[in-house]
């Protein structure tokens, strides 16, 4: 989306309302075919597995009472997670995708919908193209309805209707995208296992950033954003979500996107001002180091119900 819808990222097209579908569409025919390719001629000696990795936030009605911002909270999640994860796991786009992304064609006087098809072949060939499902997920969002009227210019944000808010109570210890809301966490894999018939789950991606170094390298927010999330990954687990794996984001501060160096998710350090680029570890490494190496968290008492 952001490389073909707004063009802040890589290649930095800007394609209102149709690179992004465009090049999703791609991306999930090339998918399918990897995995057939790899079924077919290396399963049987190397028997390994291939997934896809997909990172979404989790949407939450604002008033969980209100049947609109129910249906708003489910287009949110179709449109971010359902938009590949649908295909690969029922065989096609999500039937809400579908209908808004029609509707809004329609309006524009389009003869054809944005969001592109698959054919019968196509479906048949993507559906169950996934060993695993990798999720890579960062915060979350409070969803309600916002009707957009008729624009000329289509835009993948306002087809699905909707509006987000964050609760100012939320922490938001890096940018000011990035809240720490662990519950969403649970309530998502719980999606996933519900929406995708339980699949196999390898968390790729799960941290917090700083955009300003911390004082002697002591991240205590991290250590609480990792303690909150992994804590919800634990809940997902007696819940019957069949998580395999925990990737904590990231090992190293690294080059951000559009944010270059500026943005830090590392568990160390780089100096990138020195051309050794040195390495230090944050406080966060030794917290993580003690959950990986008892395999959960080593004291009980850190546990929340």
């Amino acid at each position: 989306e952001k490389g073909y819808e707004t063009g802040e990222h890589a290649p930095g097209l800007k394609l209102g309302g149709c690179g992004a579908y465009k090049a999703a569409h791609h991306i999930i025919k090339t998918h399918a075919k990897v995995w057939h390719s790899y079924n077919t001629t290396w399963r049987r000696e190397q028997r390994g597995m291939v997934g896809i990795s997909l990172t979404s936030g989790w949407g939450e009605p604002v008033d969980p009472h209100s049947q609109t911002d129910r249906d708003a909270a489910e287009r949110y999640i179709q449109f971010h997670l359902g938009w590949f994860a649908n295909p690969i796991y029922r065989g096609d786009y999500p039937e809400v995708m579908k209908n808004y992304v029609g509707k809004k064609s329609a309006q524009q006087g389009l003869g054809t919908s944005r969001l592109p098809t698959f054919s019968v072949q196509e479906k048949t060939y993507i559906k169950g193209t996934s060993d695993f499902l990798g999720i890579g997920h960062f915060t979350t969002r409070y969803v309600l309805q916002k009707s957009f009227p008729f624009l000329q210019v289509s835009s993948y944000h306002t087809d699905p209707d909707l509006a987000e808010l964050v609760d100012p109570n939320w922490p938001a210890p890096g940018p000011k995208w990035l809240y720490s809301v662990p519950w969403g966490f649970r309530r998502l894999l719980n999606f996933i296992k519900t929406q995708y018939g339980n699949p196999l789950i390898y968390v790729t991606e799960n941290g917090v950033s700083e955009t300003v170094q911390c004082p002697q390298l002591c991240d205590e927010w991290r250590i609480q954003y990792l303690k909150g999330y992994i804590n919800e990954i634990l809940k997902a687990l007696n819940d019957g979500v069949n998580v395999k794996g925990y990737t904590a984001w990231s090992l190293l501060d690294k080059f951000e996107w559009n944010k270059g160096f500026s943005e830090r998710f590392g568990l160390y350090h780089i100096d990138f001002k020195n051309k050794n680029k040195p390495r230090y570890p944050k406080a966060s490494v030794d917290y993580y180091k003690k959950i990986i190496s008892a395999n959960g968290f080593p004291n009980p008492r850190e546990v929340m119900s």
